[in-house]
């Protein structure tokens, strides 16, 4: 997932103002219509009915690698926003199986060290990806389509692997196959929404700062996207480790304390070179993104996780749907309030964070 989703994303603020003459309202198009597959990752509860997880997940990576295979021979809007969708489709699937599977696979005590652990995996190959990149853009001339290609049919390859060679991975409880929704998990639906939110922020319009403001080539993306990656490396298994010290609650206040103060600097910015250390703190507080997960690990019922992974990442992307086309109309007149909408949302996410209590959601859990 990482080696194929990274070298779509590197690529595509640059591809589709160079090939496709995007403005900041059709990357804000581009970016609803990429999350629509995520608004509907509920429906992935019926396809658990024919398919096993594992299988799924494989499935998806298919449909992921084919869709970055061909986006670089649709160099135009509608052929960017075609092949995005087909994109999405494996993208959002898959980390909705990918969810479920490591909270049943990986117990209470070890989940935040094992995600951070994970998450480092993904920087390694991430790594791999950008500079490959780097260096086909720097020294290669290499065209957006050979490389879209290659990576494409390199993660088609690596997931026929999987398939083949990888164990099958047993459950240890019985997942529902239904929709479900409980009213003790409310806060963490509520903190899902606002950081999904959020997050179409960072993705969408952050990255497109860099090039639309500061103009930022192709390679210097690549860069920044080199330097996040190998900070996280480094450190996203020590914050997985601290988060499993210090608790969820501590953990998710520092997150959303800081992203206040980024998502401000995003607004008021007008260096370059501030810029870029603003989208790699930024980037770095996505490893603490893991105490959301745990968090919910620990309030739910085990037979309720990939019911309620693929219900949440639903309710994750409500936001993504509306935030990328109606802000890119806002960027048109003023970028600064989209960030500074950013800074809000990560406001009642942390006023939000301070109701997470783990002994009333025991209580409530043995009295259910």
């Amino acid at each position: 997932m990482s080696i194929t989703f990274a070298a779509w994303l590197a690529m595509l603020n640059n591809f589709s103002i160079e090939q496709a003459a995007f403005t900041g309202a059709e990357i804000g198009v581009l970016q609803s219509l990429r999350e629509i597959p995520g608004f509907l990752a509920f429906t992935a509860v019926f396809i658990l009915l024919v398919l096993a997880e594992q299988t799924f997940a494989l499935v998806s990576l298919c449909v992921l690698s084919i869709g970055v295979a061909i986006t670089g021979f649709f160099p135009s809007i509608y052929g960017l926003y075609a092949t995005t969708v087909l994109m999405s489709i494996g993208f959002h699937y898959y980390e909705t199986v990918n969810t479920s599977l490591s909270l049943q696979w990986f117990d209470k005590e070890e989940t935040a060290v094992k995600l951070g652990q994970l998450m480092s995996i993904k920087s390694a190959s991430s790594l791999v990806c950008y500079g490959l990149i780097w260096l086909s853009f720097s020294f290669l001339s290499t065209s957006y389509q050979f490389l879209y290609l290659f990576f494409g049919l390199t993660g088609l390859l690596l997931t026929l692997w999987l398939a083949f060679v990888m164990p099958k991975f047993t459950i240890a409880h019985s997942q529902h196959k239904k929709i479900i929704l409980r009213k003790r998990y409310s806060l963490y639906y509520l903190l899902t929404f606002l950081a999904g939110a959020r997050r179409q922020i960072f993705v969408v319009f952050a990255g497109f700062l860099m090039v639309e403001k500061f103009g930022y080539s192709v390679q210097q993306i690549t860069l920044l996207y080199m330097i996040n990656h190998v900070i996280n490396f480094f450190l996203a298994p020590k914050i997985g480790a601290w988060i499993a010290k210090v608790g969820e609650k501590r953990a998710l206040t520092l997150e959303y304390i800081g992203l206040v103060i980024v998502f401000v600097g995003y607004a008021l910015v007008e260096s370059a070179d501030i810029a870029a250390v603003l989208y790699v703190i930024d980037h770095l507080f996505f490893a603490m993104a893991i105490a959301l997960k745990t968090y919910f690990q620990k309030i739910a019922d085990p037979k309720d996780i990939a019911s309620n992974s693929a219900v949440s990442f639903s309710i994750n992307h409500i936001a993504a749907v509306v935030i990328p086309a109606s802000f890119g109309l806002i960027w048109l007149y003023d970028h600064s309030l989209v960030f500074y909408a950013g800074a809000a949302i990560a406001l009642a996410s942390l006023v939000a964070s301070q109701f997470i209590n783990l002994e009333h959601n025991k209580k409530q859990s043995v009295v259910a």
